[in-house]
């Protein structure tokens, strides 16, 4: 048994379970990406530089066709609950199992692009459904 008091241990129960009941639902989704993150052993989104080769992982948000000099651009934007990235695969129009909402890993050099963060044809995993 530990040394601390039951009452104690209620109270600290009854508080993390205030602290869950008002923290907002975009609040938990992203703690709960930051330590599925640090889980697989990725750089976080917030942590990353430009020139800098990454594995990252997180949540797809968008999912976007839009074209780049004419070519076709599949641009989508991974959230890991610490900051968001877009991931582009020039020449595609869409790919199987690429839609908002699919967790997935992605690996590459990070650029950056008018102040956002940016992942060219990047080597990628996508998450299994189940686990979520």
């Amino acid at each position: 048994m530990s040394g601390v008091p039951r009452s104690e241990k209620s109270a600290g129960r009854f508080r993390r379970m205030l602290d869950r009941l008002s923290t907002s639902q975009q609040d938990l989704e992203s703690e709960e990406l930051r330590e599925d993150t640090e889980t697989a052993g990725c750089t976080r989104i917030g942590d990353c530089h430009d020139r800098q080769i990454v594995t990252v992982t997180g949540t797809l948000r968008t999912v976007t066709l839009r074209p780049r000099a004419g070519v076709p651009a599949l641009e989508a934007e991974l959230f890991d609950g610490t900051a968001a990235l877009d991931v582009v695969w020039l020449g595609r129009r869409s790919i199987t199992g690429i839609e908002p909402g699919r967790k997935l890993i992605a690996s590459g050099r990070i650029s950056m692009s008018r102040g956002r963060r940016v992942l060219f044809n990047p080597k990628y995993e996508l998450r299994p459904l189940g686990r979520e």
